[in-house]
């Protein structure tokens, strides 16, 4: 770790706790700062502010009082979750308090490069592949960031031989400042997060933060076949490298006659592709020309993409029980995720979906509903959903009262070779604390069938 003396006696605000709270609260504590933190959870239900204090932390916890800006804090680490529009955040941009996010101190303490991962959908999985790549190359990296391990305690064990596998929301990129990855890619750019970023023209100026610090001697791995993503690219100074599943390429990554291709290196078949989905081949493209641009061979290629069979919670495969496929992709919390994950079958599909009703409609989902035999429904956006499966056509719709409940109906709906779909097309919180606790409740409901 870099024995940085950016923070040394000065005052800085950690607004807001979870993981990386606490983490960045550890770190500008070692680095020298005066910390003070700041959580709406109340002490006696918070464990990690307790932990903290009890390291000589100064700890405010029930409520966000904007007076505290009066104390003279000279920065602001800002958990990603909390908006811009803020009245806590609100009131320090007008105090011309800088806010970082937690990413910003782990690339300033890191003693290694960054290979750095964002867009709106494929994110988890393109890390999730450049690491395995990398790890099964003896690379040494590491993995960090929206993935879910803290980036500043990873930041704080790397060695100059790793390289640091990073996954970055559009919301820890309005926060940085010097952050300069070494690889970074941009999987896509669609409508998300609107009711957090505003605009969508927002929403794609913090994605394009991944790139604003690189120069020529890095590199911007892009999806060429979108508008808005090569936008970003051709106001960046790093070298650009295209990945496309529709054309072949002069360089970059593309497929031709079947096969996937580096520049003109033939790396792969894509018969010999285990993923399902079309929308993964993206995310192989990008992997693969990141993975190769650090030197990794095409034999520790091959090894991961002939083996890999999805992130969890994103269209991963469960089980099969009596002929049925069971696949959770819950993480599909938008319309565009459950149309890559429908288009990636060809057998009669169930599909499980509903959720959180953010006050949009569904009718772009309608020409991706034309293998789906039923649709079961539940959430806050069942209705909605009920509506575009009778304009689809689909005859059997069944409304259950949430995703446990679901899963019976759906076998009892089901033939042999069915395939049967967890992917929602909405936000888990109108039921569930997160996607992950959807996905979980899904897989043991089909064990339980098992």
């Amino acid at each position: 770790m870099k024995e940085i003396k950016n923070f040394h006696h000065k005052k800085v605000l950690v607004l807001g706790l979870a993981k990386s709270g606490v983490g960045a609260a550890q770190l500008l504590h070692k680095l020298g700062a005066f910390v003070t933190v700041n959580d709406s959870k109340p002490l006696h239900e918070n464990p990690e502010a307790q932990g903290l204090l009890e390291q000589g932390i100064t700890v405010i916890c029930g409520s966000h009082p904007i007076e505290l800006l009066d104390e003279g804090f000279q920065l602001i680490v800002k958990n990603p979750g909390i908006p811009y529009h803020n009245p806590m955040i609100k009131r320090a941009v007008e105090k011309q308090i800088p806010i970082i996010t937690e990413v910003e101190l782990a690339y300033l303490v890191s003693d290694a490069p960054f290979l750095a991962i964002t867009g709106s959908n494929g994110k988890t999985t393109t890390t999730t592949l450049l690491f395995d790549m990398l790890d099964i190359d003896k690379k040494k990296p590491l993995i960090a960031g929206n993935i879910g391990t803290v980036a500043s305690n990873v930041a704080q064990e790397a060695k100059e031989d790793n390289q640091i596998v990073i996954e970055l929301s559009s919301f820890q990129l309005m926060g940085i400042d010097q952050f300069k990855p070494k690889i970074a890619i941009i999987t896509n750019i669609y409508d998300a997060h609107l009711d957090y970023h505003g605009t969508r023209e927002e929403y794609a100026s913090a994605k394009g933060n991944i790139t604003q610090n690189q120069d020529a001697n890095d590199y911007l791995i892009v999806n060429i076949e979108q508008e808005v993503v090569m936008e970003i690219a051709n106001r960046s100074n790093a070298t650009i490298i295209p990945f496309s599943t529709k054309r072949v390429l002069e360089f970059g990554a593309y497929v031709k006659d079947g096969c996937i291709y580096f520049h003109d290196e033939k790396i792969i078949y894509v018969k010999d592709i285990v993923l399902p989905g079309n929308h993964n081949l993206e995310n192989i493209l990008s992997s693969i020309a990141a993975a190769k641009l650090t030197g990794v061979s095409n034999e520790s290629i091959f090894k991961v993409l002939n083996t890999f069979t999805g992130v969890k919670h994103r269209l991963q495969y469960i089980a099969e029980v009596n002929g049925r496929r069971f696949y959770n992709d819950s993480k599909a919390t938008n319309i565009l995720a459950t149309e890559n994950a429908l288009a990636a079958f060809d057998a009669p599909t169930i599909l499980l979906a509903g959720g959180l009703d953010r006050g949009n409609e569904f009718d772009e989902l309608i020409p991706s509903l034309k293998n789906v035999k039923a649709m079961i429904t539940f959430g806050q956006t069942a209705p909605k959903l009920e509506k575009i499966a009778e304009l689809a056509g689909i005859k059997t719709i069944q409304r259950v009262d949430n995703v446990d409940k679901a899963v019976p109906v759906a076998y009892d709906l089901s033939e042999e070779g069915d395939v049967i779909l967890l992917s929602p097309a909405c936000a888990s919180w109108d039921q569930y604390k997160t996607f992950e606790v959807r996905g979980d409740i899904f897989i043991h409901a089909v064990h339980m069938l098992k």
